[in-house]
């Protein structure tokens, strides 16, 4: 992990800028989140917004509280994450390019605009980063902007306990 600085946070600052504005489309009743992918060439090669599976408001559970899941239920959402739209949308798009490539993740605060993280959790994103060959996840994380290499960011989501 490695904590963004001068140019490198100018130009995360940027993307992140560029993932927010993914997140304001999303219809998720509990969280607006948005992702870009950018290549190592820095070209914007897939984006993404949560929101319920195949947005038909049938499927929308989003309304059910955490605790109402069985316990065996480790995504107790009814969205398609932020991460995984924005890798689909490059596999369909740009799937010559994901390799070596970066994503970045906002997360909006209502009351704030860009929301701040705390440890990485997400083992169904993290896994499908690793897989399709992404080397880099930014995010804002206790009040600044940090890189992670996506091993290691699977490996921490891995490790989660609440």
């Amino acid at each position: 992990m490695k904590y963004l600085e001068g140019e490198e946070r100018k130009k995360a600052e940027a993307y992140l800028r560029m993932a927010a504005s993914y997140a304001e489309t999303a219809t998720c009743s509990r969280a607006k989140c948005g992702a870009v992918i950018i290549s190592p060439k820095v070209r914007l090669i897939g984006g993404g917004f949560n929101s319920p599976a195949g947005n038909k408001e049938s499927l929308r559970r989003c309304v059910r509280k955490k605790s109402e899941y069985d316990e065996k239920v480790t995504d107790k959402t009814c969205c398609v994450h932020a991460e995984q739209r924005a890798i689909m949308d490059a596999l369909r798009s740009n799937p010559d390019h994901i390799e070596g490539s970066t994503m970045y993740f906002a997360r909006l605060d209502s009351d704030t605009g860009l929301s701040d993280h705390h440890r990485p959790y997400c083992t169904i994103c993290s896994k499908m980063m690793v897989d399709v060959g992404l080397k880099w996840f930014v995010r804002y994380q206790d009040g600044d902007i940090i890189r992670y290499d996506t091993e290691e960011y699977d490996l921490l989501s891995a490790d989660y306990r609440p």
